[in-house]
C-alpha cells in the first residue's frame, strides 16, 4: 500500500502557527499518512509579491516543523520552471516517488480558483484533494472525491504578520512558532 503523502503548497512568507498547525491536524486526522510543506519560489497568482529569499523561507519552514511528527518540508519547487505550477509538481513528485500517493492539500480560497489553476481537471482526474476551511469562504457544490477536512479555523495572515513586524515595535511574534520568531528577529527580516 501506497503512503499518502499530503502536499501543502504556500509561500510561507512566513511560516506561521496556523501552517503548523494545519498541516499537523491533516497529519494526524488519518486523511493522510504525513504532510509535506511545499515552499513555493513563486506562486503564479503572487506574481508581485514582495517574498523573503527562498533559502531564507524554507529555513524558516523547517524550524517551524523540526519537533512536529509527520510534517516535512519539501524544496522540490526549487527545481522545477518557474512560476510554480502544482500540476507539475505533483506528477514530478508522482514519478519520482512510486511509493506514494499523492495528495493534494489547499484551502477553501484557493478551491474558489481552482478552475483557474494550470491543469485543474487533469488534477482533479489523477489526485485526490483534501479542502481545508478559511473564514469568509464558503464551500459549497464540492464534487464527488474531494474531502472537506475538519480542521481549526485559524484566521491568521502572513502578510499581516510581515505588516506587524515592520511597522509595531511593540509586536512580540504572536501567531508565529518561536523558533521562527528567534531567528526573525536575529536577521531583522522583514524591516
Amino acid at each position: 500500500m501506497k503512503k499518502r503523502t499530503g502536499i501543502y503548497g504556500g509561500s510561507f512568507n512566513p511560516i506561521h502557527k496556523g501552517h503548523v498547525s494545519l498541516a499537523k491536524a491533516l497529519a494526524d486526522s488519518g486523511l493522510v499518512d504525513e504532510m509535506w510543506l511545499m515552499v513555493s519560489p513563486q506562486n503564479p497568482f503572487k506574481a508581485d509579491a514582495h517574498l523573503l529569499d527562498d533559502e531564507e523561507r524554507l529555513h524558516l519552514a523547517r524550524l517551524a516543523v523540526c519537533d512536529v511528527p509527520g510534517v516535512e518540508v519539501c524544496d522540490r519547487e526549487f527545481f522545477l520552471p518557474r512560476p510554480s505550477y502544482m500540476y507539475n509538481t505533483l506528477t514530478t513528485l508522482s514519478a519520482e516517488h512510486p511509493d506514494r500517493e499523492f495528495v493534494l492539500v489547499i484551502g477553501a480560497d484557493n478551491w474558489q480558483r481552482f478552475p483557474d489553476w494550470y491543469k485543474s481537471q487533469d488534477i482533479l482526474s489523477a489526485y485526490r484533494i483534501i479542502i481545508y476551511p478559511r473564514p469568509g469562504y464558503a464551500l459549497q457544490d464540492i464534487p464527488e472525491g474531494i474531502t472537506v477536512a475538519d480542521t481549526p479555523l485559524l484566521d491568521i495572515s502572513s502578510t499581516e504578520i510581515r505588516h506587524r513586524i515592520a511597522f509595531e515595535p511593540d509586536y512580540d511574534g504572536e501567531g508565529l512558532p518561536t523558533a521562527v520568531w528567534e531567528e526573525i528577529k536575529a536577521k531583522g527580516l522583514y524591516l
